[in-house]
């Protein structure tokens, strides 16, 4: 049902390809401008945001999570994901070097300190007693 073979790597640039076509055969390029695909995307943020509600802090991996409960999870940020992929071609920005761009331009804006370095190393290597003396 995916329409790709397993193990394929999915690109920004097929799901592009793929919101195109859909949306042409649709006849609903007509529909999509920014503004419209914007207010679509805030609106799939909304359902996102829907389903952590209620479930307070919630561990990495979902361990308590249904498969349904994962499934559904899955479907929404696809929809977050397909609407901004959507809305960067429409606008004419190629989202994937943007986001490595943002990346960089954050790494300056927010530079890796000795401390942290020390940090990292530290917590790898030391149990939790040991950091704690280093204090």
């Amino acid at each position: 049902m995916t329409g790709f073979a397993e193990g394929e790597n999915v690109t920004l640039d097929l799901l592009k390809n793929k919101m195109a076509e859909f949306a042409k055969a649709r006849n609903w390029d007509q529909f999509h401008s920014p503004r419209n695909l914007l207010l679509a995307l805030v609106c799939e943020v909304g359902e996102l945001s829907e389903i952590f509600q209620w479930k307070g802090e919630v561990p990495k991996g979902l361990p308590d999570w249904k498969e349904e409960e994962k499934q559904h999870l899955g479907e929404e940020l696809s929809d977050v994901l397909l609407y901004l992929v959507r809305l960067s071609d429409i606008c004419g920005v190629d989202l994937g070097k943007a986001a490595l761009r943002k990346v960089e331009l954050n790494g300056i804006k927010y530079p890796v300190s000795q401390k942290q370095l020390q940090t990292t190393t530290t917590t790898a290597t030391a149990t939790n007693e040991e950091i704690a003396q280093m204090g």
